[in-house]
This record gives C-alpha cells, structure tokens and sequence, in this order.
C-alpha cells in the first residue's frame, strides 16, 4: 500500500463526504468486495448511529500496510492516474477510510492467511492507529464504525425522526439488494438491532440472484437477451419484461427495480433510463405506461478506458467516451426484444390553414399524435382511419406528397375522414362507463395489488407448537387442483397466464351440482383444520405450563459448548466412558406386546464384481507389514464427536480425546507471555525506588545495568528493557545524593493489573539476578501472568461453537509445534489429551475388547 503521487491526488481528489449511513456502508462494501470475499455480513445498531459493522471472509490487510491503512490517499489499487485505463476495483482514490474516522470512531479487526491469530486496531479521527491488541478472529477484516456523525451534530440531527431513519435502512437494502444481483456467488446479510431483514446466498447466474430479489413470479416475465458489438467491445448482457405481458407484474412506478451496471457498478443514468422506458410503453396502449418504469436488469461491460466513474464522490455517475456507439447497441437490442418504436415526440410544426399533410409513416405519426398517442404500427402501407382527398395534380405526380387542406374544413374535422364510413375522423373520443364509479371501476382499482385467491397461505394458527399446517383449502382451489393438470396435458406449450384463465374459465362455466359438491368438499377441509387447530392449541398451552418454573426457584441457562465439554472431560464421566465395554451388536430388546405388521422390504440391487481373493489376502499382509515397519508418529485427527465438540485423535495405537479449548487457551498464553506490551498509564506523582526497597544492592544493579535510552532534556535517563516495559513498568534514573546512592523512579504503570507495585517490580529484578532471566517470559511477575491467563481465556471463549477440520488441523499442528511433547495439561492443570482406548492389533485384542455386554 503505497500513497498516491501529489499530480494523481489532484486528479482524483473528490473531497469524499459521510453524509448518511448508506455511504459508509457502501464504501466498506466495496472495500469487501475488492479483497475477494465471497461472504459480507453488515450490521446496524440503532439505524447505524450507534455501530456500523461490516464483517467479510477476504484476504485480510496485512502487518505491513495497517499503520497507512486509512491515511488519505494511501491506496493499492491503483498507483497513478493512467491506472484507471485498466481498472477493475470498486474504489480507487485511498479516501473512505479516512473520510470515515473523521465522522466516527473507527475498531479494524483484520487477519491474513499467514497469521496465527487476528489483531483489533483503534484508529482516531485521522485515521492513524492509536493501540493495537490481540484477538480471535478468523480470516478477513471487521470495520466497526461507533457513534456516527459524534462531532457534527448538524448532520445527526437529520436523523432525528423516525421516518428518515427507517428510510436510511431501506436505502442500505437496496444496496445491498443491488450488488446481490450483479455478483450472484457473493452471500450478502443485513440485520438491524440483531434482526435480519435481508439474507441471500450464494447463486449460480443472474437469473437465480434475480428470482431470490424479486420472486419467481416476476422473473417468469423476464427473458434474458444479448448483444455484442466487437469494433467498438461492447457487450450487453438485459433481463428484460416480455413484449406484451402484464404491466402491473413487470413495472413499478419507481426506477428502484431498473438495475443498471456498468463493469458490475450500479449507476444511475437518466438516459438510459429514459430509452428503456419509451420501447417499453411504446407496446401498452394505456397513458399510464409512460409514467411507469420497467422490471429490468442490463449489464453493460465496456472498456475501462471508455467510461470515467470519477465524476461523483459516491462514484453511482459516469461518463462514457463513445456514447453514441452504446446507445446505438442498446436501441438495437431493445428493437430485437420489443421491435420498432414509433416516435412518441410530438410534432414541431403547428397546424395552419394551408398545412402539409403527410403520407406514408410520415403521415401515420402525425395521425397518431392527434388521436392516440401510443398508436401502434399499422402492418400494411395502408394509413387505417384516413381518406384525405388529394388534390389531381397530386395524383398525377406520384412523387408529390403536400396536399392541400382548408382552413375552414380543418376548424369544423371535415377534414379528415374515414374511407369506410365517410364519417370525419375525431381526435378525442369520451368513452363513458358502463357501471357507476364504486362499483366496476373501484373493483379494477382494488385487483392491481390484491391477491384474491391464496390456497397454501399461513395463518396465525399455523405457527402454534413450533408445527406449520397447511390452511384449509377453498372450493376453488380444490377445483384448480383437479383441473390444472387436465389444462397442462391439452396444451403443454402454454404459459402461466393462459393456464390461469383456462382454468377460470372452466370454474366460471361449472355447473350447480359440481359446485355444491365442491363446497361440501372445502367445507370438510376447514372443519378438518379447525379440529387440528385446537388440539395443537391446547398441546401448546400444556407445554408452557409445564415448562413454566416453579415460584420462587431460579431458571437455569443452558450450559455452553465449553461447560459441556468440561463435565465431558470429568475424571468420573470419563472413568465411566472408559469402563463401559464397547459392543458391535445392541443387547437384545424385550419383544413388543403386539409387533406392528410390516409389508416385506424389496430386494435390494445387487452388482456382481470380479475380483481375486488370493491377490486381495497378499495385498492386505503388505499393508499390514508396511505399518508394522512404519509405525504412526505424532498426533492425527480422526473426527469429531457427532453430540459434542471434542475431536478423536490418535497416537500411535492408541485413541485419545482432543479438547480444542484448553489447547487454544494454552497456546494462547504461550503468545502473550513472549509478545504482549501492557500498556501504561502515567503517574500523577512518581514512586522512588531505593536498594532497601529491592531488597540489595545486587537488585539495584540488575536494573540499572538494563538497556537504556539517550539522556532526555532533563537528564533523565529511561530504562527500555523488554523486559521492563512489556511488564507495565516505566522507569528511569534520577540523580541523588552520594550518600544516599543510586536512585530509581517509576513513572508510569499499567492499570490493567490491579495493585501492581513495588512487589512486582522486586519479582523482575529477582528473576534477572538470581535466575539470569533473558527473556520476557521468565521475568513475568505472578500478578501479569494472573492477568494474561484470564485474557487467554477470555480470548479463547471468542471461539466457535463447532470448529471446522481446517481449523481443528491447525490447532493439533500448532500445538504439536509451541508446546511441543512435553506438555499435556493446560495452565489450570487438566489434561489436553484423554486416552480413551488402545487401537487392536490382532484379533485376538479385538474379541477382548469388543465383548458383548453380560445381562
């Protein structure tokens, strides 16, 4: 991670603002998606005032680049401005962190593939790391952005109502929603105040990323199309609504389910907004279709140095070098799904007495215009609804196409007229309604967004006892179950929509007698779930009174995973595993009073395979040689238990349990006795350290003969030993009296270890005299390695409930490597490994061990 050249920071520079909650998140979105994580996880406290959290599984940023990690313009996506001709990030301009550590306060919790354990950087306002500590974490990086907007009030005041925070988080959704589509194989989940409100996995194509956003039934109307243009590399890859299918399922009124992306960006561009709306509405007849947006996706890929995305700070705008080009691919893609497009423009010129009329297409626009503006196309040459009388010179010169018209016939409409029935042709028709304002015209209001008939919907029974029911099924639906199949089997080549109506029909045009029958049919149903409603009811409410505690006696938490293991572990639990003797076959059962009748099972397949008994013997004493020869070494992961989460390892020929916890717990320790700093906190007033407070003189000496730093201003001299400092002890030389002798001060210590004082400070100096201590660890005093104990453990309980077998591996090899053979207890002193049985070696061994249990 390098920092940009000053020449590219202003080119690039675009004074990147937090102004929301949606431009934090999408600016660490990105950041996610640029270190090559396939699952994102972001979440919200208090509508993201609170806490912002983005959490993925990535690369992870590594030790080298966490000091610069959020410094302005420090970058390694890019390295000058010539880069962006051959961009494929999301972000580029070094600026989102450091943007958002002036607006919050900012935890990073990062770890690479080559770390042993993760690390929680705290970054101040702008943007440098102040401390640093150690913790559990897998692979990837955490961003956790604490109180947003702390030193800008005027902006968290925009949040100050309900309804725009509640809008904010509807804006991260469809966010998210947006880049769930465009990268279908990332898995993508937000949750609000610990409540998930959007959740999608991995999937294969765009197809099935669009039906997990928008539902089956709305990309049943989307087809996919496609279109290159080589000379100019452009390739458009669109779902969109078929050519005449229902508007109310394949537009909205808003432009939040047009999907637009440009090199897998979400863009917002008017005018290619504007053209897929005109070939869309361009089929409807109704005027409504103008004002509404269709249910579409388009993907276009260009040239990265075609397109310029450093326009806006949020980065949704772009300019396009060769506009003319794409447009002319997208127009020819739109022409191939929904065909050609009359032009909806009205006409510039004005209508006067002696006007020009047109023909041909000509013609037919102006016509369309005047009495229908979404006229479709006529097939023929022939204009429908125009007879206009041309003048004979017109007729004699078939190339002149002006006519004359009146003024006096064009102000009464004589002058157009029908050639079928010679009537003058009206621009407007009022066509008046049938039935009365609240009765047809409010039904066909209320339909658009109305489910009518719902036959497998849940109820608030359903959900009684922890057990979903199906609802009782209405007598149309019971109709729609017999007939739909007869429907498929006349016409297997008919869609959706058509089966629906067929069966409409069919419903519409059933007879007396088979309705009744219906009815009594739908009528058994509901009396059916309406008996399983209360039985379910009155179990449900049986449960909870039994599972009700007692007044006065205190509920008990489930023990964790960790609690589980330990009474596993126990020396009587595991005394009584050992002695149990182990059986191939289960004791025989006391027959049943009266055994269930079972039909008899059908023979199951059987392959004959060739194969050579003698060949398979020699082959089974070679293997079994060639271990004798070899024996196992080391420890080898088997399994886990399927009730619990300790694994089965084996040594040699024996079989012994592996606890996870107390290893990590152990290795852990081992960590931060040689590495971890305790950090200091400095004294109001320094503590004066004298030989009889050491305990001698040869104390004095061991501390004053540690490394020291250069002479201050002062003249003091601070001692910069390891093995000092890490134990939270600042100290340094101060001059006294000849007769008093050497002098010591201790400026600074660390608040962390409670009581540490003198007494720990005379431990560091015994272990380095008297024991000739060298490293940090050995000069630990009782009370830090208390302390770092606790923050093991601590740490360790961080782990997951069920580790994986990766994860399992690395713990056995890391143990096998840090704490090597010698030790087999952790720091509490319980064993790591429990021997559990001895592998057989012959038969012999294996009929002991394996006898059946003596009733």
């Amino acid at each position: 991670m390098k920092q940009l050249p000053s020449e590219t920071i202003r080119l690039l520079s675009s004074a990147q603002t937090i102004t929301s909650v949606l431009n934090v998140v999408k600016e660490l979105l990105e950041n996610s998606l640029d270190a090559g994580a396939d699952a994102i996880d972001v979440r919200l406290e208090n509508y993201g005032l609170d806490q912002i959290l983005v959490r993925d599984n990535g690369r992870g940023i590594s030790a080298v680049d966490t000091p610069v990690m959020a410094l302005p313009h420090f970058t390694s996506k890019i390295q000058s401005h010539e880069d962006l001709m051959s961009l494929q990030t999301y972000g580029f301009r070094g600026e989102a962190l450091g943007s958002i550590c002036a607006m919050a306060e900012v935890l990073i919790t990062t770890r690479t593939e080559d770390d042993d354990i993760g690390t929680q950087y705290t970054l101040n306002n702008k943007g440098s790391v102040v401390s640093q500590k150690p913790t559990h974490f897998a692979q990837g990086t955490m961003v956790s952005a604490l109180n947003l907007f702390k030193n800008v009030p005027v902006r968290r005041q925009y949040f100050s109502t309900t309804k725009k925070c509640k809008e904010e988080v509807k804006k991260v959704k469809e966010l998210l929603m947006s880049y769930a589509i465009i990268i279908p194989e990332v898995r993508l989940r937000l949750s609000h105040n610990k409540v998930v409100i959007f959740q999608k996995g991995n999937a294969a194509n765009h197809r099935n990323a669009l039906m997990a956003r928008l539902g089956p039934n709305t990309v049943a109307n989307l087809i996919p199309c496609q279109h290159q243009q080589e000379e100019d590399q452009i390739f458009l890859e669109a779902f969109f609504p078929k050519p005449g299918a229902d508007l109310s399922s394949t537009s909205t009124w808003g432009p939040e389910r047009t999907f637009i992306y440009i090199n897998k960006r979400p863009i917002r561009h008017k005018e290619i907004t504007k053209l897929l709306r005109q070939h869309y509405s361009a089929q409807y007849q109704d005027d409504s279709a103008r004002n509404r947006y269709p249910i579409a996706m388009l993907k276009i890929s260009v040239s990265p140095a075609s397109v310029d995305i450093n326009v806006t700070p949020d980065k949704t705008q772009v300019l396009l070098d060769n506009k003319e080009a794409l447009f002319t691919a997208l127009e020819a893609l739109l022409v191939s799904v929904y065909g050609y497009r009359p032009s909806a423009d009205p006409p510039t010129e004005e209508f006067c007495p002696e006007m020009s009329a047109k023909t041909g297409t000509q013609e037919e626009e102006a016509l369309g215009h005047v009495t229908n503006p979404n006229l479709e196309e006529p097939q023929s040459d022939e204009i429908p609804g125009s007879s206009t009388e041309l003048p004979e010179e017109t007729k004699k010169n078939p190339d002149s196409k002006r006519c004359r018209i009146s003024g006096e016939e064009w102000s009464k409409g004589t002058a157009l007229t029908d050639p079928i029935s010679g009537e003058p042709l009206r621009p407007v028709t009022v066509h008046q309604i049938s039935a009365p304002i609240g009765g047809e015209m409010e039904a066909r209001r209320k339909t658009g967004n109305v489910i009518t008939e719902r036959p497998v919907a849940l109820n608030a029974y359903d959900l009684m006892g922890n057990c979903t029911l199906r609802a009782p099924l209405s007598a149309f639906a019971l109709f729609q179950m017999d007939v739909r199949s007869e429907v498929v089997k006349e016409n297997p080549g008919a869609g959706l929509q058509e089966i629906n109506m067929a069966v409409h029909d069919r419903w519409r045009n059933l007879g007396v007698e088979d309705l009744k029958r219906y009815d009594e049919k739908a009528q058994k149903t509901i009396e059916l779930h309406q008996r399983t409603c209360a039985a379910k009811l009155a179990r449900s409410r049986a449960k909870k009174r039994s599972s009700v505690p007692a007044r006065g006696s205190k509920r008990k938490a489930p023990l964790t995973n960790k609690q589980i293991l330990e009474e596993l572990f126990s020396t009587q639990t595991f005394e009584r595993l050992r002695s149990m003797p182990l059986s191939p076959e289960p004791p025989p059962e006391s027959p049943p009073e009266s055994p269930p009748e079972s039909p008899p099972e059908p023979p199951k397949p059987t392959r004959t395979v060739d194969f050579c008994l003698s060949s398979l013997r020699s082959r089974l004493r070679r293997l079994a040689s060639a271990r004798e020869a070899t024996p196992p070494r080391g420890l080898r992961l088997l399994n886990r238990l399927p009730s619990q989460s300790a694994w089965v390892v084996s040594s040699g020929q024996k079989l012994m349990l592996f606890n996870p916890y107390r290893v990590q717990e152990s290795l852990l320790l081992q960590r931060l006795l040689q590495d971890h700093i305790l950090p200091t906190v400095i004294l109001q007033k320094a503590i004066h350290v004298t030989e009889s407070c050491l305990g001698g003189r040869n104390y004095m000496d061991a501390l004053c003969n540690m490394e020291k730093q250069s002479p201050d201003v002062n003249g003091r001299i601070f001692i910069s030993d390891p093995r000092l400092v890490a134990n939270g002890f600042k100290v340094n030389l101060a001059p006294g009296h000849a007769s008093a002798g050497r002098r010591l001060e201790v400026t600074a210590l660390a608040d962390r270890v409670p009581f540490l004082g003198l007494d720990d400070l005379r431990e560091i100096a015994t272990a380095v005299f008297s024991r000739r201590a060298k490293t940090v660890k050995e000069c630990r005093p009782l009370k830090v390695s208390n302390y770092l104990q606790g923050e093991a453990v601590r740490l360790a309980r961080k782990m997951p409930a069920h580790l994986s077998r990766e994860e399992a591996e690395d713990i056995l090899r890391r143990m096998q490597q840090q704490l090597g053979e010698n030790i087999r207890t952790c720091f509490h002193g319980r064993a790591l490994l429990h021997p559990l049985c001895d592998v057989p070696q012959n038969d012999e061994q294996a009929r002991l061990l394996f006898r059946p249990l003596a009733l």
